[in-house]
């Protein structure tokens, strides 16, 4: 990578297959070593069943074609997950409710009057929603359940470009050392969604007679006449980066206080280890943590830039 402005050379080097799992047999990993092995004996043990009516050859064609599958499964990968893996999480996912709504109370039966004929027909009853965590806690942790607790920060982001070579290759020397001083799960999520200048546009033209000079006021309303006319062109996204430290769950004899207190703990180290890399990260309390979730959970009321701007979204 190289700059045209600056005399160095910035030289990354990215390991690939970071997360493949180790081989244990060949190019076989202990998983996969496990499903061979099973299938092998099952067949094995089959053979000797079925030998004294059964010649080898005919065992021999019907086995074949169940020994591919189970090798295509066992071998097999997609998107990155293996086959055996996809296959168990699309049978997890037929048995599950398709229908879910927001009720902590229940679902109540259809009443009596309606026909048994045209409740057939309307399909499987709706189950209450069941959301993947308990709450928020007072410091802004998010409580998992069994998964321990996780905090929420939200990063700044950098100009690459605008660095010199020199510059890029501090910035990501710094990044690999947070990267290797992690100790937890750590999670970088990339939010998009929609935002309103209309707020900002109608603070602009609200204050522009308060400045000390008469041009500051005219380049303040014309910067608000031209937000407006952007939020008129169309939709316009914000862009917000979240930093999610997760905590395991603590052993029965810890305190479950101690396990928030050590993810705060951990955005805060985030904190300090982000800023050589010109990231800022700044750590959701519990108000901001509360309306992340809610945005999250319902995405199609655009964000306000005030707001915006109060929880870190940089646009």
């Amino acid at each position: 990578m190289t700059d045209g402005y600056d005399d160095g050379v910035a030289t990354t080097r990215i390991p690939a297959d970071i997360a493949r799992p180790d081989r244990v047999l060949g190019p076989l990993t202990a998983r996969q070593t496990a499903i061979l092995a099973g299938c092998v004996l099952v067949l094995y043990g089959g053979y000797w069943l079925a030998r004294p009516f059964m010649p080898p050859l005919t065992y021999l064609a019907m086995v074949v074609p169940v020994a591919g599958a189970v090798t295509a499964v066992a071998v097999g990968a997609r998107e990155g997950i293996g086959l055996d893996r996809f296959l168990l999480a699309a049978l997890a996912h037929a048995r599950i409710p398709k229908r879910r709504v927001h009720a902590p109370e229940g679902v109540p039966a259809l009443p009596e009057i309606v026909n048994k004929e045209m409740g057939k027909a309307a399909g499987p009853m709706p189950v209450p929603v069941r959301m993947p965590y308990r709450g928020v806690g007072p410091v802004g942790t998010v409580d998992l359940a069994e998964q321990g607790q996780a905090a929420l920060g939200v990063c700044s982001p950098v100009n690459f470009d605008l660095h010199s070579g020199a510059e890029q290759q501090g910035l990501v020397a710094a990044y690999g050392r947070w990267l290797n001083s992690l100790t937890g799960p750590t999670q970088l999520l990339l939010r998009c969604h929609r935002t309103d200048l209309t707020p900002l546009a109608d603070q602009l033209h609200h204050s522009a007679p308060a400045l000390p000079h008469p041009a500051l006021e005219r380049a303040a309303r014309a910067h608000a006449d031209y937000l407006a006319h952007l939020a008129g062109t169309g939709d316009l996204l914000t862009r917000q980066i979240v930093l999610v430290a997760r905590e395991e769950t603590p052993p029965r004899r810890a305190r479950p206080s101690a396990c928030s207190a050590r993810a705060v703990q951990r955005i805060q180290e985030a904190t300090r280890g982000l800023t050589p890399a010109g990231i800022s990260v700044t750590p959701l309390d519990y108000e901001q943590t509360t309306a992340l979730i809610t945005v999250a959970c319902n995405p199609d009321p655009p964000t306000t830039p005030l707001d915006s701007e109060a929880q870190g979204v940089e646009a």
